[in-house]
């Protein structure tokens, strides 16, 4: 188990976002684990950036934001889902990446039961990734550098080429210049 440290989380929100990609997230219920390589996230550049949650400056909501890096910020959106991020750059400045989509490689037939469906589709989502892996409001502020419940470990190296950035998804209240931002990031298929 190579579990990523602080050190990782506590540099620029754009690299960690790159970085993350093809990383193993892993999820310990008792003496199940789910795990799936990360494929794609999108980037979270604090007070100046419009789209994140924590432009207006902090709240009940995105404390977690304004920890040290190597957090989870887990949120409820819509009435409907959660949303997990991991907390990056210094303290007190809320940078986050949000985690998009794994491909699930551990414990799928236990995520198929959480999704109540089968196939390839069981977490190419956010929302969809944190009801696979039983992701909900009770790791928020989780330490995710602590290797238990949740964390992120080594896994794949992807090579820079095989990185697709695009525009972030959902954020239509943010000005233009961060609608238009290319801090979204995935693996290109046969990446």
């Amino acid at each position: 188990m190579d579990v990523l440290d602080r050190k990782f989380y506590e540099r620029d929100t754009l690299y960690v976002a790159r970085a993350l990609l093809g990383k193993k997230l892993v999820r310990k219920i008792g003496r199940v684990t789910l795990a799936g390589m990360i494929v794609e996230t999108e980037a979270y550049c604090g007070r100046e950036d419009s789209a994140c949650h924590a432009h207006r400056g902090q709240t009940a909501r995105n404390a977690v934001m304004f920890k040290a890096p190597g957090h989870a910020y887990v949120y409820f959106t819509y009435g409907l889902h959660y949303m997990l991020n991991m907390v990056t750059e210094k303290e007190g400045n809320p940078c986050a990446v949000l985690i998009r989509a794994i491909v699930p490689l551990d414990g799928i037939k236990e995520m198929e039961k959480r999704r109540k469906l089968k196939g390839t589709r069981l977490a190419d989502g956010p929302a969809k990734l944190c009801q696979a892996l039983g992701i909900d409001k009770s790791l928020n502020g989780w330490d995710v550098t602590s290797g238990s419940k949740l964390w992120v470990e080594d896994f794949k190296k992807i090579n820079a080429k095989s990185i697709l950035a695009s525009p972030r998804i959902g954020i239509n209240y943010a000005k233009a210049e961060h609608r238009n931002a290319l801090w979204r990031f995935s693996i290109k298929t046969g990446g």
